[in-house]
């Protein structure tokens, strides 16, 4: 008997769409649908509150030129690379690049966006450390858009429930457990996930209002708190995965990533005590856009600051530069 509040799985036919253009058939999943409209989200959210901080309306753009393609470049290898028996083990090996038949990882496009963001800041003069803070809660709300293609998919489900909100997977799921009855319901850890993730970008940007989350501290609350969720969210799946030491690997990813949410924090709160002035490297600020700028060549902090590193930023710099409030 199903539950009465049971979260019932959309029809199959939903899944992808077929489209007839000038003879030729096209056919658009929802998945990508739902990726896409995280991206899109992310950047607005992203390109809102960089603006905010001084940053040229549309920069934002140009940074994601670099990091969205590497981003799912980056998706791809990961899924590839963390589940070899689907790609290897006697299959044809054109399939590795066939992204449109499923399997992105979002540990792998986390990696492969931040070096198209590197390259992005770079060329733009923008502080990565300024960019990954006004992305934070832009990106758990695409991951969050991201999960719900998931659920269209009738994928990455939990163990067995009897919770009110059990998910309904056909018994002909070819994910669904040998040996359980037709009609039982799974923990849907797709929508665990896109509440953990909404509530994160809520609360750094609460936090925001009341500590100072800048020079990458916004980006590392990320980690942590993605990581976290994640890494509990992940153990309870039944899909199969590939293990380390009896352990999925995106578990040992999600670890790492709250490990290096934390050095990342502690590193950045003692090397920076202040606002940033800017979050332009200096010598390439934007002035406005009817004011003509002056380059002038990097030192090597703000070479360092446009990558990883930073300039030293005290109480006393902080006091004589222009203080501005966080963005929402």
């Amino acid at each position: 008997m199903i539950a009465p509040f049971s979260i019932p799985s959309p029809d199959p036919e939903w899944q992808v769409w077929e489209l007839n253009l000038f003879g030729w058939q096209l056919n658009i999943h929802t998945y990508a649908l739902c990726i896409l409209l995280g991206i899109l989200l992310a950047v607005i959210i992203t390109s809102r509150r960089l603006t905010k901080r001084g940053a040229e309306p549309g920069v934002v753009l140009d940074i994601s030129l670099w990091a969205v393609p590497l981003g799912i470049i980056g998706a791809r290898i990961y899924h590839v690379l963390t589940h070899p028996n689907d790609y290897f083990a006697g299959q044809e090996l054109w399939r590795v690049f066939a992204i449109w038949e499923g399997g992105n990882a979002i540990y792998g496009s986390l990696i492969g966006g931040a070096i198209g963001v590197l390259i992005g800041c770079r060329i733009t003069g923008i502080r990565f450390w300024s960019f990954a803070d006004a992305l934070a809660p832009g990106l758990l709300v695409a991951q969050a858009a991201g999960r719900l293609g998931n659920w269209f998919n009738h994928e990455l489900f939990g163990p067995p429930t009897d919770l009110p909100w059990g998910l309904e997977i056909s018994a002909d799921n070819p994910a669904f457990p040998a040996g359980l009855a037709e009609g039982t319901l799974f923990h849907p850890t797709f929508l665990y996930e896109i509440v953990w993730n909404l509530a994160g970008a809520a609360l750094i940007i609460l936090l925001e209002r009341r500590i100072n989350l800048r020079w990458g501290n916004a980006f590392a609350v990320y980690l942590i708190w993605y990581g976290l969720g994640r890494s509990f969210f992940e153990a309870i799946r039944v899909d199969p995965s590939e293990l380390f030491l009896g352990i999925r690997v995106n578990v040992w990813a999600s670890w790492a990533a709250v490990i290096l949410g934390i050095v990342i924090y502690l590193v950045q709160r003692r090397r920076h005590t202040g606002d940033e002035p800017s979050p332009y490297v200096a010598g390439r600020e934007w002035a406005g856009p009817d004011a003509e700028v002056e380059s002038e060549p990097e030192s090597d902090s703000d070479s360092l600051d446009n990558g990883v590193e930073g300039e030293n930023t005290t109480d006393e710099t902080a006091a004589t530069s222009s203080s501005r409030s966080p963005a929402p």
